[in-house]
């Protein structure tokens, strides 16, 4: 399988030490991208669950750059130590509980060397909990979850007994400063700080203070050389404490009796007699602040919200500066060791590389687009989703009125089409809504259907635009704008003619219209511009509304759903061929079975259902109960998939929910001849999800296979959330799936050479070809240079001849010239 889609900034990316790789949490796994090139170069995949924290372990020394360890920890209950360069995986520690955020404050304050003592290693963690009752009363109400942060010892990998620094109703993240000497948690209107102990071990106590605010606090900061800490509360307000701790945090002073001493003056804006010297307040966002982090000199500190602006405060003044415009509300900021380069993530799934102190983006590690959020009357317009099938391509609807074109196979955002000219703010009011995206077969052609809410029952407007692409990579340019296309009536469908450059629109006021684009003249074999789509025929039937259209495979027939019945026409002479039907429920998706006689229908409403029709015969072949939300046919074959939602009633949920594990819906592989599936799969998030089958160019996969044949087709099923998974439908057993990347999307200087590579050079390509008769099981080795000298003894040339080879090979051979 190739999986994709995942999110990108679910937590806080790291830097390495050479700051040219950018380490991003991506689901079960921490994604490695070059920051040249913002593309992917590697992956480490261990964790068996959602990854939370990574953490690059520094290097002692400048000069010693290139070490490649860092720390990861996982909702799975895991702490794991990898060496990123190759990558592999050098320890895991199990926590057996989730571990929602993980700080290791001896990385930061005192580097590790090789020629120093090593000590025991620890580690600050969120940890998800349960508290449950011990009371009979209460014995059938399930745990409550709550948060705790704990010690733990990486060392000896282990918490530490008896250690648990706070409790909260849900787990924390744990924010740590950049000298390792303070870390926080917020716990709604209050900030729990704790300073970490110059020398560490299981027995000593840390030192806590409290500080308190009115407001619910979202975010915190530390600054990396005071003592002073910034929150940004939900009314987008900065606080910004300084002198934390003095009383606490000293050794011994301001303590009597293990309670502190009120001190006589209270500083200014400090509340609940909390052990800091003042409070400032700074507002300027409207909403709430996500981002805060102070620069590495503490001079300034960087903030951002909702409204995805990023502001930088001068710390001593107060002034201000911004980077506008960034599209998308911000959540993390991370700086590198190289001062000229820092990191953005924002909510739409992109992390944009920053050039410091100009703040220009670079490059943006874009990945696949959220669904966007529909008022509710148009939540039932299609899922704003279309592949090009041919390219592995889709294209989705996005929050600031773009349409993002995404390779499935590279899981990587290729373009975007701006759909609507209209400037997008985070968090304004939704006024423009795009319902529908379609794209023609060979994806030359896109359609966009925008509506324009209404205000107040004044001023709605529907608009169907036809957009042509120039060339492969995705740049589309608007050819033709139609403004009311069915009179006031909203599109219910687009759909593009197989072969020829002809669209139909299907319309909720009762008609359908099938357009023709212009341009199919030649000249001296060049094509001409685009000069328009126009409307070439009109059809309705008995005033009913037009809920769904599609062509045939080779484009004769043209099927409209006129609610619960099915109309066959000829796109040619707009003449109506036959009627069959009727179903319980209108319409709302209609699928030709590649080039056979079969026709799919899928209806929604309180009596859903799934009905294939027989068109030779024009009756119904067979038909489920189910609400299928999405339908996709082969290209050459009789066999359809479905994406069925499973029933909602307690009972099926009970009957279900063992066989599923919380699974909400199943793939189904049908022929269209027989009701019985040909197989099945569950999935998840299957609400809003597509289905689609895609065509295989046999070099851009690799498939781990005994008999090493690619399929010629993969079903991709992209979920609700726009994850997605592409897989094998017609083989036996679901085969894992590589992607080969191109050649020259990574530069080998990004990557770095170790070990013997630095010094050496590259060691030649062997290709090992496996013995098809093994006498023994064994494993493939993940280090092919390993096998080089396996075997029997005899079969070896002496060490003699290898010795003064392998020596000859070092030294470098001149031709000496005899006068």
């Amino acid at each position: 399988m190739i999986r994709g889609g995942r999110s990108y900034v679910s937590s806080l990316p790291a830097f390495s030490n050479d700051a040219k790789r950018l380490l991003v949490c991506t689901a079960n796994t921490v994604s490695i991208f070059s920051t040249s090139t913002a593309l992917q170069i590697s992956s480490l995949e261990g964790h068996t669950a959602p990854v939370t924290t990574v953490i690059v372990e520094p290097a002692s020394s400048p000069a010693n750059n290139i070490l490649c360890y860092c720390w990861t920890a996982s909702l799975d209950g895991t702490i794991r130590y990898w060496d990123f360069s190759v990558p592999e995986l050098l320890k895991t520690i199990n926590m057996k509980l989730p571990i929602h955020s993980m700080v290791i404050p001896s990385l930061l304050g005192q580097p590790a060397d090789s020629n120093e003592k090593q000590f025991s290693l620890f580690a600050y963690v969120s940890l998800e909990g349960t508290r449950g009752t011990n009371s009979k009363k209460h014995k059938s109400k399930p745990k409550l979850l709550h948060g705790q942060v704990c010690k733990c010892n990486l060392t000896e990998s282990r918490l530490v007994g008896g250690v648990t620094l706070a409790e909260t109703k849900v787990p924390e993240p744990i924010t740590i400063s950049s000298s390792g000497k303070f870390f926080g948690i917020r716990k709604r209107h209050k900030l729990s700080i704790w300073k970490v102990p110059d020398t560490e071990s299981e027995r000593v106590v840390l030192r806590k203070i409290t500080l308190h605010h009115t407001k619910r606090m979202t975010v915190i900061a530390f600054h990396p050389t005071e003592r002073t800490v910034a929150a940004g509360d939900v009314t987008g307000r900065i606080l910004i404490w300084r002198g934390f701790g003095d009383k606490t945090f000293a050794s011994g002073d301001g303590l009597a009796g293990g309670k502190m001493i009120s001190n006589d003056e209270e500083g200014p804006g400090v509340r609940n007699d909390d052990d800091a010297d003042s409070c400032t307040t700074w507002h300027w966002h409207p909403s709430e602040v996500n981002l805060l982090f102070f620069s590495s000199d503490g001079a300034y500190l960087y903030s951002g919200g909702k409204e995805g602006v990023l502001v930088v405060w001068q710390l001593d003044t107060g002034k201000k500066k911004f980077l506008p415009r960034i599209g998308s509300p911000l959540l993390y900021f991370t700086v590198s060791p190289d001062p000229s380069l820092s990191s953005i993530s924002c909510a739409d799934n992109q992390i944009h590389l920053l050039k410091m102190p100009s703040m220009e983006i670079l490059k943006s590690i874009s990945g696949i687009k959220l669904p966007c959020s529909l008022p509710e009357e148009y939540e039932g317009f299609g899922s704003g989703v279309a592949f090009d099938l041919s390219s592995a391509l889709v294209a989705l609807r996005t929050e600031n009125y773009c349409i993002q074109f995404y390779s499935l196979f590279d899981d990587r955002g290729i373009s975007e089409v701006q759909g609507c000219e209209r400037n997008h703010q985070p968090g304004d009011d939704v006024t423009v809504v795009v319902t529908l995206v379609a794209l023609s077969q060979d994806g030359s052609m896109m359609s966009t259907v925008e509506v324009k809410l209404a205000e107040e029952g004044i001023g709605g407007l529907v608009c169907l635009k036809f957009w042509a692409s120039e060339s492969q990579n995705k740049k589309f340019s608007l050819s033709t704008i139609i403004y009311e296309p069915h009179r006031d009536a909203g599109i219910s469908a687009v759909a593009f003619h197989p072969t020829r450059r002809v669209a139909v629109s299907s319309s909720y006021g009762g008609d359908f219209k099938v357009w023709v684009c212009n341009d199919e003249l030649e000249q001296k074999d060049v094509m001409l511009q685009s000069s328009g789509w126009t409307c070439h025929a009109v059809g309705s039937y008995k005033k009913k509304a037009m809920t769904a259209a599609a062509f045939s495979a080779d484009g004769s027939i043209l099927a409209v759903a006129a609610e619960t019945v099915i109309t066959l026409w000829d796109p040619e002479k707009n003449v109506l061929i036959a009627v069959i039907g009727e179903t319980l429920m209108p319409i709302v998706t209609l699928s030709f079975v590649g080039k056979s006689e079969y026709l799919v229908a899928a209806s929604w409403g309180s009596k859903p259902q799934l009905s294939v029709w027989n068109l030779s015969k024009l009756s119904l072949s067979w038909s489920y109960m189910l609400r299928v939300e999405a339908v996709a046919c082969a290209a050459d074959l009789s066999l359809f998939a479905a994406l069925a939602l499973l029933p909602e009633s307690s009972k099926c949920q009970e009957s279900i929910g063992t066989t599923f594990q919380g699974r909400d819906g199943v793939i189904l592989l049908f022929n269209a001849t027989d009701p019985v599936p040909v197989a099945t799969w569950s999935a998840r998030k299957a609400k809003g999800g597509t289905l689609a089958f895609l065509q295989v160019n046999p070099s851009s996969i690799e498939e781990n296979i005994s008999d090493g044949k690619p399929p010629q087709t993969l079903l991709a099923y992209m979920n609700g959330d726009h994850e997605y998974v592409l897989f094998d439908p017609y083989g036996e057993e679901t085969h894992e799936l590589n992607v080969i990347p191109p050649k020259d999307l990574v530069d080998p200087e990004e990557i770095g050479q170790f070990g013997y590579a630095s010094i050496y050079g590259e060691l030649p390509e062997f290709e090992l070809k496996r013995n098809q008769t093994l006498w023994v099981p064994s494993v493939p080795s993940e280090k092919p240079w390993e096998t080089l000298f396996s075997g029997s003894s005899h079969n070896l040339p002496p060490l003699t001849k290898l010795c003064s080879a392998f020596l000859e090979s070092l030294l470098e051979k001149r031709t000496a010239v005899v006068e």
